[in-house]
């Protein structure tokens, strides 16, 4: 007999979430004696101590944290897998989980997801935007079936598709100075405070593209999560923000705010769409794809 069975990792995963055996086996539907048996009898199988207690929680071991690891990885993929085998045998297509690693495209994302929502009534429809591993982890450990990004990190087993071009500008304010420029330099942003979603500046483009390789700060850095208080805050001149020309074209008439190219090329840039290599020709999810390539042109900026 098999020392690790899936109840294990179940287990490791729900004492981990919930901190305590009580809440773990409430959620699992057992008695407290009953798991903490079933706990000491694999700990004495495994012969190591997998936690450590701390006052009235538990905290997984170096063991109990490696454990936790592969939990974390295999129990999705297997709820995936029993799913999928489950819409097979009952003919239903199946769920579509998106997630999101694309602040601006909530927006052009619900332009997809109505006319998709129509066509395949059949299909549930989820959008994400936390992932316990990141995005490129969230497709490998089955949290997500389609990654909306515009940096795709190549791997064997995923692949990307571009569905449309946009261009990356700067918003400024309506009395803000650079707002009739036909074009921004780098040091014109060294004074500003620039204000961005909460992602890392190595993931920024205004940063990696445009800044950093002049040797360029701005004098601060305001990351902001919402779009329209972003929008609101550059609107009354309490910063400069960089978002997709398409989007200050839609929405800028309603906060006053207008684009601005960045450097006399532009910073031009895709949006891509990606999957697992094994999940590519599922027909919903390539009708997905395929709806999300045709409203490109309505939604992106031609790049020049």
């Amino acid at each position: 007999m098999a020392l690790l069975e899936r109840i294990h990792l179940t287990i490791v995963r729900e004492v981990d979430r919930h901190g305590s055996l009580t809440a773990a086996a409430a959620r699992l539907n057992l008695t407290q004696s009953a798991l903490s048996h079933t706990i000491r009898k694999l700990e004495d199988q495994l012969g190591v101590e997998i936690w450590r207690r701390e006052g009235r929680r538990l905290h997984p071991t170096q063991a109990g944290e490696w454990l936790l690891a592969v939990a974390n990885r295999l129990l999705p993929q297997l709820d995936h897998a029993e799913e999928r085998l489950r819409q097979f045998a009952e003919g239903e297509r199946g769920k579509l989980r998106i997630g999101m690693e694309c602040h601006p495209c909530y927006q052009w994302l619900l332009k997809i997801v109505a006319p998709y929502l129509d066509a395949w009534p059949r299909v549930e429809v989820d959008v994400r935007q936390k992932f316990q591993f990141g995005g490129i982890g969230a497709l490998f450990g089955y949290e997500i079936d389609l990654l909306v990004t515009p940096d795709p990190l190549f791997r064997p087993g995923l692949c990307f598709e571009p569905v449309f071009d946009y261009e990356q500008v700067l918003v400024v304010g309506p009395h803000h100075p650079l707002r009739t420029a036909a074009f921004v330099e780098p040091d014109q942003i060294a004074d500003e405070t620039l204000i961005t979603y909460p992602v890392e500046i190595d993931r920024l483009d205004i940063y990696t593209r445009f800044l950093m390789p002049a040797g360029i700060r701005p004098k601060l850095h305001k990351p902001i999560e919402t779009t329209d208080i972003m929008l609101l805050m550059v609107a009354h001149g309490r910063g400069v923000a960089a978002l997709p020309r398409w989007m200050v074209e839609e929405y800028g008439a309603k906060f006053g705010v207008s684009p601005v190219r960045l450097g006399r090329d532009g910073v031009a840039k895709q949006i891509f769409l990606g999957c697992r290599d094994a999940d590519r020709d599922l027909d919903y999810l390539r009708a997905f794809v395929e709806m999300a390539r045709d409203h490109r042109d309505a939604q992106a900026e031609p790049t020049r």
